[in-house]
């Protein structure tokens, strides 16, 4: 066997191609004849860079034409960020007496129990769960760094302790009481944190590697985690007699001076000293690889160059290049010194969009070009889902199916989606999640769907308006007006297990409900594809250690704790995509190679991500305790982009705006933009936005002018209401709309109270109290009570109206000298062959005989400059039907001298006891110095009758959209007119 020469470190540079490089290195070196590489052992950072390294060697082998040979075994290693586990692989190494590990959903859950029981107060619903989880990632992020709890009350953080702000005290106390109380229940199960027991597996297997060096190559290739414990395994792997150890992209061009600036890096120049000093470069990409060599107890000289490179190579000038971008700030001083020559870039281009849906469309674009050519691979690298699922949208529009290998959250899945809508729907049947529920696209998806929709099409258009009570019952005669009985019965028995819950129930029977509530609705389909098979083992993982647990939910906190689980499970689509075309995150892109990378999101907060401080013990703290700052990441952020930058052609793009505002460029990216200072016009890409603004480009659309639909003689000649009319002279195309092509608007599901929604119940309330009699504000109460709506919209609104009630109660009672005799009553009346119709709120009858008319608002009365200008004259319309004998059938014969707006409202004038309601007239009466006399109001309204009536009705004049644009009128018409594409544009 041979002996130990020193550790055997090697670097693959950016621009040669990790993956690729690595197997052409690996084949000669290590294959044997009839074994292959079957003895080989290859130590990789997670399962997506074993199966991107398996590719590579097929890739190889197809080229040197061998049909078939023995692949190496592959053990992934990885760090926490990956969420891959080394446990299995490693435990046939003898590591039985190691305990095992705890599962992380049965540590997540018992550590709410344990905040809950610390603070029964305080820590509650969704935040508690949410508060464990922080708690767990904060224990794990020690314990990768080799932290043990018992130095959290060691000297170094109990001097910090009285400088900290009171929050942060208070949180490094519930933290250590946590921990102790998590570390007793662990001793008494005899297990260990993953963490923890990934830490003892790689001592073990450092310590037998050690002891007996394996007769069988090792190589750790990819690994740059600097975790100690995972460090330390690499430096026993590299001082083996058949190991090795391959970093990725580790500059070994980098000046000694620089290597220096990047700060200590873990290994202070003072024993005792911080491990991070406040002045470290921990935002550069090769810091986190020399905090690695530093705990492995390497030096940087040390390192040798890797002898092979792979298929797609770029030029060696590239890692000269990447390495000159990221220069710490004293060493980037030299920029100013470089020759054009060197701060050339050949084949990176820069593409800047005005946003992330033209930004999607050009990448789409420079990926369809792409595919023109033979062979070439396309990678697509953005930590922005968002824009990844756009550019996946995009590429079908060549029937290019590119599936995001980052995944998506399964709260975001057609499953998860309607496993949060059935949490929803526990918390009392609110319109939108029930509509959404039962028009699920999973829902009766093998059988009858047709059926089931147009059902629930009717039940929904029955349920717009204001939210009804809570609870299935009140549904019941929703689904009965709209003549769907039959079907709610049977929705309604699936959903009922769902209702009546207690106060807290055991989590674990609450998702056996919703699991059961989902099967009823969607048959076993719910768990058939992906997602939902990814939903099944998630409810199955969280249901039995929620029920080992005893873990108790309130239902209304159901949707909340579920959602933010089902945040962090990514669901990634099954292989069948486009085999040249992969779309990567971050993560997922590491070790990667294609002929052409695009690096898309280049914006602040997406690439690099914002730093999120750690929320329960202060960066202080952290640092005393020799844990990397929030900043570190930003390092390994940068690592990724000098990664793709060795690709032989690379796109840097961005969007100037994202969904929030104007967007800052990326940090790296102003980097490239500033070594390339004027240069940078060459590798600027203004061809492909054009490009892809062009695929959307249209024929210029003639000018739409202002609509004037002149109708036939026949439609136009049409019974028009007493408010139909004065719509129509304010706006004639808002009459043309509702009345001739009888468009009415549709109220939005679970929609605020309207005006005309309150007046409706105002006036129903009246007409009872008119009709029966009683007492008025107890008639209201009842009446409110039987509509069962829901207690939200009758405690805002029901004080305001039994307060108006009581006026009207009042001022009817205090007037001797009128009488009501007519109340809610429709009449109608023809007038040049036209009918004219009307509901008439109150008639009163006067000590002259004449009458008043009375139109009750629960607003604000039409103002008189309207009821001059002839927009506001219902009242004198009524009036005149009324002296018409429009009311004749009720009895009622006689003119109208009175006429009287009672609004509900809050009485600005203080004159109301109750300080609601007052009476307002449309006509100069009293002190009012303009409006319409008394005597000439009825016969305004007749002039503005025949008007109408010769213009519009038995007229031949168009129905002009905002004829009046001074008039006040409703929108609802706005887009059938397409009111933007020509107001003020008019000649």
């Amino acid at each position: 066997m041979a002996e130990r020469s020193g550790p055997k470190v090697y670097s693959i540079a950016a621009h040669r191609g990790f993956a690729d490089a690595l197997v052409a290195g690996l084949v000669p070196r290590y294959a044997q004849e009839g074994v292959g590489l079957a003895r080989l052992t290859l130590l990789l950072p997670s399962a997506r860079a074993a199966r991107t390294v398996t590719e590579a060697f097929i890739r190889h082998f197809g080229e040197i034409g061998t049909k078939g040979l023995l692949m190496p075994r592959m053990a992934v290693v990885g760090d926490l960020d990956l969420d891959e586990t080394l446990g299995s692989l490693l435990d046939p190494l003898g590591a039985a007496d190691i305990p095992p590990a705890v599962d992380p959903t049965w540590r997540w859950l018992w550590l709410a129990q344990i905040l809950r029981d610390l603070e029964p107060e305080r820590a509650k619903g969704p935040a508690l769960f949410k508060l464990a989880q922080e708690t767990a990632r904060t224990m794990d992020r020690l314990l990768v760094e080799d932290i043990g709890p018992e130095e959290l009350l060691e000297t170094p953080v109990l001097d910090l302790v009285p400088d900290l702000a009171e929050h942060w005290q208070e949180s490094l106390r519930r933290f250590a009481v946590v921990q102790a109380h998590w570390l007793s229940e662990l001793q008494k199960m005899g297990k260990l944190d993953a963490a923890a027991r990934r830490n003892r597996l790689f001592e073990h297997a450092a310590r037998r590697w050690k002891d007996n060096p394996p007769a069988s190559p090792i190589v750790a290739a990819g690994v740059t985690s600097a975790a100690p414990a995972l460090a330390r395994l690499l430096r026993v792997v590299s001082e083996l007699p058949l190991g090795a150890v391959i970093l990725p992209d580790f500059d070994l061009t980098m000046d000694d001076a620089v290597w220096d600036e990047l700060g200590c890096a873990g290994a202070p120049a003072e024993s005792g000293g911080a491990p991070f000093a406040k002045g470290d470069a921990v935002t550069h990409p090769q810091y986190h690889l020399k905090l690695l060599l530093n705990r492995m107890g390497v030096g940087r000289g040390e390192v040798e160059p890797w002898h092979r490179k792979g298929r797609g190579a770029a030029r060696p000038e590239r890692s000269h290049a990447v390495s000159s971008i990221f220069l710490p700030p004293e060493a980037s001083k030299t920029w100013f010194e470089l020759k054009p020559a060197q701060r050339h870039m050949a084949g990176i281009r820069l593409l800047e969009t005005p946003n992330p849906e033209a930004e999607a469309q050009t990448v789409a674009l420079a990926v369809r070009e792409a595919l023109d050519v033979a062979e070439r691979r396309v990678a697509i690298i953005t930590p922005d889902r968002a824009l990844a699922r756009r550019i996946v949208h995009h590429l079908r529009r060549w029937h290019i199916e590119a599936d995001d290998s980052a995944g998506r959250p399964l709260s975001q899945t057609t499953a998860g989606r309607l496993f949060l809508l059935l949490a929803v729907i526990a918390e009392r049947a609110a319109p939108v999640p029930l509509v959404g529920l039962l028009g699920h696209p999973l829902v009766r998806r093998e059988e009858g769907r047709r059926e089931w929709l147009r059902a629930l099409r009717g039940f929904e258009r029955q349920l717009r308006g204001p939210r009804p009570a809570p609870g299935l019952e009140p549904l019941r005669d929703v689904a009965g007006k709209a003549g769907v009985g039959n079907w709610w019965g049977e929705a309604e028995a699936l959903l009922a297990p769902l209702f009546d819950l207690p106060g807290e129930m055991l989590l674990a029977d609450m998702l056996d409900l919703l699991a059961g509530t989902g099967e009823a609705l969607c048959g076993p389909g719910m768990w058939a594809q992906e997602d939902g098979r990814a939903l099944a083992a998630f409810v199955e993982d969280l249901r039995g250690h929620a029920r080992n647990v005893g873990t108790l939910i309130d239902p209304k906190d159901l949707h909340g704790v579920l959602s933010h689980a089902m945040e962090s499970k990514a669901v990634r689509p099954p292989y069948g995509g486009h085999p040249r075309v992969a779309i990567y995150g971050l993560l997922e892109a590491r070790m990667t190679r294609a002929d052409l990378v695009i690096c898309a999101g280049l914006n602040e907060g997406s690439w690099p991500a914002k730093p999120s401080v750690d929320p329960l013990l202060a960066p202080p703290v952290l640092r005393a305790l020799g844990v990397p700052g929030a900043d570190f990441r930003i390092g390994l952020a940068a690592h990724d982009l000098a990664g793709a930058l060795g690709a032989p052609e690379v796109i840097l793009s961005r969007s100037e705006r994202d969904a929030e505002g104007p967007a800052i460029a990326s940090r790296f990216l102003l980097r490239v933009k500033a070594l390339l200072g004027d240069l940078l016009d060459r590798y600027q890409d203004g061809t492909l936005p054009e490009l892809a603004r062009a695929l959307d480009d249209a024929p210029l659309a003639p000018r739409y002018e202002k609509p004037d639909p002149k109708p036939s003689a026949e439609q136009r000649r049409q019974r028009i209401s007493v408010t139909a009319l004065d719509r129509l002279r304010s706006d004639p195309y808002q009459f043309y709309a509702g009345e001739i092509l009888k468009l009415k608007e549709l109220e939005l599901l679970d929609a605020e109270p309207t005006p005309a929604w309150q007046g409706q119940v105002a006036h129903d309330i009246l007409e009872h109290w008119h009709e029966h009699g009683g007492d008025l504000v107890t008639i209201a109460s009842d009446k409110l009570k039987s509509m069962d709506h829901h207690p939200l919209t009758r405690f805002l609104w029901e004080p305001r109206l039994l307060k108006g009630l009581e006026w009207v109660e009042f001022a009817i009672a205090s007037d001797p000298t009128r009488k009501p005799v007519l109340w809610e009553k429709w009449g109608e009346v023809e007038h040049r062959g036209v009918t004219l119709f009307g509901r008439i709120d109150r008639l009163d009858l006067l000590e002259n005989g004449e009458y008043a008319v009375v139109d009750y608002k629960t607003g604000s009365p039409p103002t008189g400059k309207e009821v001059e200008a002839g927009y506001a004259l219902q009242l004198g319309t009524l009036g005149l039907m009324v002296g018409l004998g429009g009311f004749a059938k009720a009895g009622i014969h006689g003119e109208a001298s009175k006429f009287e707006y009672w609004s509900l409202a809050k009485d600005s004038r203080g004159k109301s006891e109750s300080g609601f309601g007052y009476v307002q007239t449309p006509i100069k009466d009293g002190n009012k110095k303009t409006g319409i006399l008394p005597e000439d109001f009825v016969s305004e309204a007749h002039r503005y009758l025949d008007d109408a009536l010769d213009r519009w009705v038995l007229g031949e004049e168009g129905f002009t959209a905002r004829l009046n644009p001074d008039a006040k009128v409703y929108n609802s018409y706005d887009q059938l007119m397409r009111l933007d594409e020509w107001l003020g544009r008019e000649e």
